[in-house]
């Protein structure tokens, strides 16, 4: 199944070999748990509304290639603050913006170096989205 992003009209395909790695790690709950200086316990819970994070990286070095072309596409769109995007993994679609809190939003290694880069040039890339 295919793995699309699209920003005004114009939708970059990614490799279908990227894998959400941190799917399995959300919860939507939040709680904060705490104790007044009586000791009584004050637990608050609430559902969380939006804030998921996406994660899409090669499961390892040999999966998941891309394009240097697509990179450089990735990089002028997470270099707007705050853009949004619509990106489309297994059939769901999930309203996004990258995750620039968790350090670089975009992780890029080039499969060979070469000292004239070219757009055809192969990259592993990782990818923070979140949910919003």
């Amino acid at each position: 199944m295919s793995i699309t992003i699209s920003y005004s009209g114009t939708t970059l395909t990614l490799d279908p070999d990227l894998y959400w790695e941190d799917e399995a790690n959300w919860h939507p709950v939040e709680q904060s748990v705490q104790r007044t200086v009586t000791g009584a316990l004050i637990v608050s819970t609430a559902t969380r509304q939006k804030g998921r994070p996406i994660t899409l990286r090669p499961l390892d070095d040999t999966s998941a290639w891309m394009p240097r072309a697509t990179l450089d596409m990735l990089r002028s769109w997470a270099a707007v603050a705050g853009r949004e995007m619509t990106l489309t993994l297994r059939g769901a679609s999930y309203q996004v913006i990258f995750r620039h809190q968790d350090g670089a939003a975009i992780e890029a290694e080039p499969i060979v170096h070469y000292s004239d880069v070219d757009g055809a040039d192969s990259y592993k890339i990782t990818l923070r989205f979140m949910e919003i």
